[in-house]
């Protein structure tokens, strides 16, 4: 492998005419690239891969100039590859910077994760409520403003139907924790609140929750399990995406998941059933 990089390197220095630098910089990169997912096959490599050193590097503490830089010699690289001959097709063709970018930005561990669930008590209304808060956005990867929005009558023992930009509905599977924690809440906190449109989350004195109260609680909640990076309500939805692909799901149906406006057209959305984004949800997912 380290022959194909080296005459990529002199295809960028004859042919192309970079600079001693810039040549440098993207041999680095390439060569970090394959070095650190231990690769042996240029013809083996998939879009997982390339989202996994993406989050290495994000891991690291690079900047996103440097993160940028380093996706951008990997895709040309990929594509000399098939200029060559080396590879029938280029796996980075689908990256899309600002597709990929929307997946990157500050994931949280699954551990991380798992001390940031922890934290709400459960002897206390707020503290119950917060943990079904906390469950849900993690469970499905919803915006906050969804979250908000979101009514009693959303949600079941299996799906929550969530009303997205565009007023565009979804559905999306939920775990049984984040069920399991919505159901204490209902229980102990919303008492007979069973109106068809009663909001599912509200503050104590009964009145809906906004953006900054969630995003308030997501920052006292990380600061008490010792997350010293910033945390939001959107770094849940990031490390829903990210630890479902990770582990192996399709893209494609994360993007559903997640509601995207770059999903494309309804046709699209009705490719994909019900049971099947369920059934990669229950698999993929690490807090089932």
């Amino acid at each position: 492998m380290r022959t194909e990089i080296n005459d990529f390197l002199n295809y960028l220095r004859c042919e192309r005419g970079l600079s001693p630098l810039t040549v440098e910089a993207y041999g680095r990169d390439v060569f970090s690239f394959a070095s650190t997912l231990s690769l042996t096959d240029w013809k083996a490599v998939s879009l997982k891969n390339f989202l996994s050193f993406l989050s290495h590097l994000k891991t690291k503490g690079l900047a996103s100039a440097s993160v940028c830089r380093a996706l951008v010699a990997i895709k040309v690289f990929f594509r000399f590859l098939k200029k060559e001959g080396v590879i029938a097709s280029d796996p980075s063709q689908h990256l899309d910077m600002p597709k990929i970018w929307q997946l990157i930005p500050e994931v949280m561990t699954p551990e991380e994760v798992d001390r940031l669930l922890d934290q709400p008590g459960e002897g206390d209304c707020i503290g119950v409520r917060d943990r079904a808060i906390l469950e849900l956005l993690y469970a499905t990867g919803m915006r906050v403003s969804e979250l908000c929005a979101l009514k009693i009558s959303s949600l079941d023992d299996r799906f929550v139907k969530i009303l997205g930009k565009g007023n565009r509905e979804r559905l999306v599977p939920v775990g049984r924790r984040a069920i399991v924690a919505v159901d204490a809440y209902l229980i102990g906190f919303r008492g007979e609140a069973r109106e068809k449109d009663a909001l599912l989350f509200t503050s104590l004195r009964g009145r809906p929750l906004d953006r900054v109260t969630v995003w308030g609680r997501v920052k006292h909640y990380a600061k008490a399990a010792g997350i010293a990076r910033s945390i939001s309500p959107h770094t849940l939805r990031h490390s829903f995406a990210t630890h479902l692909l990770e582990n192996g799901a399709d893209l494609r149906l994360i993007q559903e998941m997640l509601g995207h406006a770059d999903i494309g057209s309804t046709d699209r959305y009705t490719h994909v059933t019900g049971s099947r984004v369920q059934e990669a949800f229950h698999q993929f997912h690490p807090r089932p």
